[in-house]
């Protein structure tokens, strides 16, 4: 039992439904242990949680020794704030609103919520989204109908008042949190940091193929730093790290965002940061932010649903072809050509079905694209990007085939790329930050122009790291090794 997880309790016969456990001590024992033993892991399941309570004080003394707890003081404080979360129930969420609409509207309608767990097989999605922002083991949620459905209540349960079926699934909960978080603890640690890198292993175009995510971990052991690949459904593993690499493609209403969220709030070094996928995922904000520091672009304008448009007029002044994009779009997806007016009109139409807003740009033909690796404010690689064959954009999503098919490139040293273009891609990337950045770029007569910049720029094996070769991971790792050590 060394390794499983400490459980506090008010009363020890509070376990009593339960297998016999060496791992159970009363709160008032816990609190008086003068060391923190070797177990780092504790389940507070104190019945009562309100602020400066004894369930309060195990939470708060678990987090001065240096131990992980569940709830934690964050989370107690945040049930404890809880107020008619609405937000919290939206229409996309289709189990849900399926559950409650089956449900009577005259009375309350209470759900048990066991380590993100639901005995409603509706709402296990729903069950997750709330164990997620509130990580607690007994969560009872209470919904109230007032023209529409809203959560009333969110309270922390507790143990001795649950009934014998919601014990015996409180149980097999816990059994199976155990198996998936509470895991055996490693070896001794060798390294002096904890990386987690959060991959996507199913997403279409990665930001990093296998090869040189193994690359990552390798060059990371030599920079004394264990990385370790993990997904999505690692969110509530994210604080055993000290610093998280994201590397699949980041959005703002996704869990990327959610992930450097975490990581920031919690201290963490992570890259790319919170602010920087803020910034780069949109291209409205890009391009206020590079018109006002004066850093040249294609000349672009923005299109509002809702107002009355001349797209003849807009038409003559950016010229045709007239690119139209998405705000949010990467690896080309959510960016498409009109060649006339009628074209300009369709496309617009289909594009403002995603977004209320639209950015309409001047067509800059070139051969391929530049990309600037930047890292820390210091370019690190430079490749050339060549259109998809018979295709005006580096990725062809319209191909016959399945998958999206992507132009040639050809890797350079960065002090064989012409220096204006070195010198916009730092001039743009010092604006937003000193994380890792990918800035795409063409040359024209008047010289470069920026097309875009990614917080989260492709690195694969054979690609960007051909001329470097390991070297390119050895940089990003001893960065984080730098920044870490800062902390």
């Amino acid at each position: 039992m060394q390794n499983s997880a400490l459980i506090i309790l008010d009363d020890i016969t509070d376990w009593q439904p339960y297998y016999p456990s060496q791992s159970t001590v009363t709160a008032s024992e816990y609190l008086l242990q003068t060391s923190s033993k070797s177990r780092t892991q504790i389940l507070n399941l104190c019945g009562d949680l309100s602020y400066l309570s004894t369930g309060y004080y195990v939470s708060l003394l678990a987090e001065a020794r240096g131990q992980r707890v569940l709830p934690s003081v964050t989370t107690i404080n945040d049930l404890a704030n809880f107020n008619h979360y609405q937000l919290l129930l939206a229409n996309t969420d289709k189990a849900l609103n399926k559950f409650l609409s089956a449900a009577d509207k005259e009375k309350s309608v209470r759900v048990l919520i066991c380590f993100g767990q639901t005995e409603q097989p509706l709402l296990s999605n729903f069950a997750r989204q709330i164990f997620d922002r509130y990580p607690c083991p007994i969560i009872w949620v209470e919904f109230s109908y007032q023209g529409r459905w809203f959560i009333n209540q969110l309270i922390a349960g507790a143990l001795p008042d649950l009934s014998d079926d919601q014990q015996t699934f409180f149980g097999d909960a816990l059994d199976s949190f155990s198996k998936r978080v509470w895991r055996k603890a490693r070896a001794p640690k060798e390294y002096r940091y904890d990386l987690a890198i959060l991959h996507d292993p199913n997403e279409p175009i990665p930001t990093s193929d296998k090869k040189a995510l193994q690359k990552f971990i390798k060059a990371a052991k030599e920079a004394d730093i264990e990385a370790e690949l993990i997904t999505a459904e690692d969110y509530n593993r994210l604080l055993e790290f000290d610093a998280l690499f994201i590397r699949e493609t980041t959005r703002i209403n996704h869990y990327t965002y959610h992930f450097a969220k975490k990581a920031e709030a919690n201290g963490m070094v992570v890259i790319d940061a919170p602010h920087s996928i803020l910034q780069c995922a949109n291209k409205v904000f890009l391009k206020e932010l590079l018109d006002k520091h004066h850093i040249p672009t294609p000349r672009t304008e923005l299109l509002l649903s809702q107002q009355e448009l001349d797209y003849a007029k807009i038409g003559e002044r950016l010229g045709y072809p007239v690119v139209l994009k998405i705000p949010d779009g990467s690896f080309s997806i959510g960016v498409e050509k009109a060649e006339n007016e009628q074209e300009f009109r369709r496309v617009a139409a289909e594009l403002f079905n995603k977004s209320t807003i639209l950015l309409a740009q001047e067509f800059v033909k070139t051969d391929f694209d530049w990309r600037i690796g930047i890292l820390n404010n210091r370019p690190i690689y430079a490749c050339k990007y060549f259109m998809a064959r018979n295709h005006w954009q580096i990725y062809n999503h319209a191909s016959s085939t399945s998958r999206a098919k992507s132009g040639g490139f050809e890797t350079v040293g960065v002090h064989q790329v012409p220096k204006d273009v070195v010198r916009t891609a730092l001039q743009a990337t010092r604006l937003i930050g000193d994380g890792l950045y990918g800035v795409d770029m063409k040359v024209t007569p008047k010289g470069p122009v920026i097309i875009e910049i990614n917080d989260n720029p492709s690195i694969d094996a054979g690609v960007e790291d051909l001329l470097l070769g390991d070297e390119l991971y050895h940089i990003i790792m001893r960065d984080f090794a730098r920044r870490l050590d800062e902390k």
